[in-house]
């Protein structure tokens, strides 16, 4: 059983479902101070989203421990004007601001990656995209889902990417429930 309760991740709930005239920030956080980048965002009511993943390891005793860790180890994203910009430059956890080209294409790879962590399948965290095959899942409850097919270990993976950040996460899949989207 967890000691503390689970970080808010994502603040407010509908960030991700719908388009907004606020440009979208990723920030580079100072070493390991992306859930305190996190609490001060919401403090401040500043929109943002940073996925965790749950993390299982043993303490010296042996004990079993879970935690959440960024997906994106050093990432958070927010949205907002230059003024909730200065206010998060401010809090002093931030190593870096980039600005997103396109915000769109971020917040639609931002949607799906909440959406994979949602389904509860085993994620693995991939850092370098490779080329492969577009598909589109076909059946199951993660139908619609758009990715590349990766072969890992002799698995079919299907990777959601982060373009931005030329990182994603991938689950293991079957090829019978995908299908291939051309162009």
């Amino acid at each position: 059983m967890p000691i503390l309760p689970p970080e808010t991740d994502l603040y407010p709930a509908d960030l991700l479902e719908e388009s907004s005239d606020l440009p979208w920030w990723a920030v580079y956080t100072m070493a390991r101070r992306e859930k305190d980048l996190m609490r001060r965002l919401l403090k401040l009511e500043i929109p943002f989203y940073s996925p965790l993943v749950s993390k299982k390891g043993r303490s010296p005793s042996g004990r079993v421990r879970v935690s959440q860790v960024p997906l994106f180890a050093g990432y958070v994203f927010f949205r907002g004007d230059a003024d909730q910009r200065r206010e998060a430059l401010a809090t002093n956890c931030i190593s870096q601001c980039l600005a997103v080209s396109d915000p769109e294409q971020l917040r639609r790879d931002l949607a799906n990656v909440r959406r994979l962590i949602l389904s509860q399948q085993p994620l693995t965290a991939e850092s370098r995209l490779e080329p492969g095959a577009r598909v589109r899942i076909k059946t199951g409850p993660l139908m619609g889902l758009e990715g590349v097919i990766l072969k890992r270990h002799g698995q079919e993976r299907l990777l959601v990417a982060v373009q931005f950040l030329q990182q994603g996460a991938s689950i293991q899949i079957e090829d019978f429930v995908v299908e291939r989207i051309d162009g």
